[in-house]
């Protein structure tokens, strides 16, 4: 059987450092707030080439205490608009609402897969304030446009990176998933807040915690968001293999790119395979469904990412009756493929020669 995704896997190349980075938390004996968080914000901050980060405790949270920062100096006021991609991940879109902020649909580019630079300006009124970019699939969805627009119409640029670890971030602030089937994976929920302005640094990680940054003073009213110290240290040790890890998602991209060859598969658009990170490789087919389950009878597992868009979801019903097609067409069709960095060439071969013979 080639999994889609094998945790165990994945952080068994790592075993001898994590368990080592873990007694070393537990012999200190301190669990939150500490050198091992305080060490990882550091390093991650550098890698991202960003000013600060703050941790926190998930991805979803980093995505809502952006929007909240903002907030709260003014930038952002209830009922702004903010334009995000169609084609995403519901939690995008949770944090917009989640601080009663507007959120924009703009379809993506059926090409890219991503927001669609021609259809943003279109969308933007005297309301909005900001666009959310996604980096889906960990392909980077920034583009010299994007950021024209933003810097014409004096809006804020943020970036959703829970996919894409590895790709230079360009907006004014950025969150970031470690959840555990990231590219950077925790060993369970963990998230991360970057940017350059420590205005905003600062109120991210005093909403983070309870909206205090000094003890028993509460300047906002804020949440219990933080990462734990042994979440920390486990993302140093990873930290510092990232960049192998996507290198060898690159490779295996290149090798799909190269050798599957079905016409009844369509691939993504082969930009520089150097520029994305590939968290997910994405085909497209009709008869989506066919072809997971022969890959399955064929010892192969897939997933789909995702089987229905965010405005087609009950919890968002007042958009239930929106026509997005080129949304729409991606989540009908589209099926992800084993990319996973610890795959062998024997593997990876596998799967292709799977999808060449299916008829």
């Amino acid at each position: 059987m080639i999994d889609f995704l094998n945790l165990k896997k994945v952080n068994s190349r790592y075993d001898n450092e994590i368990r080592s980075a873990i007694d070393s938390v537990l012999s200190r004996g301190w669990y939150l707030k500490g050198i091992a968080v305080e060490a990882f914000e550091n390093d991650f901050a550098k890698y991202t080439n960003r000013k600060y980060c703050v941790s926190c405790a998930n991805g979803l949270d980093a995505l809502t205490l952006m929007l909240r920062a903002y907030i709260e100096v003014g930038r952002l006021t209830e009922g702004d608009e903010v334009i995000v991609p169609a084609n995403t991940y519901v939690a995008t879109i949770l944090s917009v609402t989640a601080n009663r902020l507007t959120p924009i649909l703009v379809e993506p580019d059926i090409n890219t897969l991503q927001i669609d630079d021609q259809l943003i300006e279109r969308a933007i009124t005297p309301r909005t304030k900001a666009i959310l970019i996604v980096n889906l699939y960990g392909h980077d969805a920034f583009t010299p446009h994007i950021a024209e627009i933003c810097q014409r119409h004096n809006l804020l640029l943020l970036e959703d990176c829970a996919q894409s670890h590895g790709i230079p971030t360009q907006g004014d602030a950025q969150a970031h998933s470690f959840y555990p089937t990231k590219n950077l994976g925790a060993l369970g929920d963990a998230g991360a807040f970057t940017t350059d302005d420590k205005q905003i640094a600062d109120i991210v990680r005093a909403t983070a915690n309870y909206g205090s940054s000094r003890k028993y003073v509460f300047d906002y009213i804020g949440r219990n968001s933080r990462m734990d110290e042994i979440q920390a240290a486990v993302l140093s040790v990873k930290l510092r293999y990232l960049d192998n890890d996507n290198r060898r998602r690159k490779e295996i991209a290149q090798f799909y790119f190269d050798n599957i060859s079905n016409p009844r598969v369509t691939l993504p658009y082969q930009r520089r395979v150097e520029d994305n990170v590939f968290h997910i490789f994405p085909i497209f087919t009709s008869e989506r469904d066919n072809l997971k389950s022969f890959l399955q009878e064929k010892g192969i597992q897939t997933d789909i990412h995702y089987p229905i868009p965010p405005h087609k979801q009950k919890c968002y019903s007042q958009w239930n009756h929106m026509s997005l097609p080129i949304t729409e067409h991606i989540h009908q069709c589209e099926l992800s493929l084993p990319i996973a960095p610890y795959l062998t060439t024997e593997e990876v071969s596998a799967v292709t020669d799977a999808i060449n013979c299916w008829t």
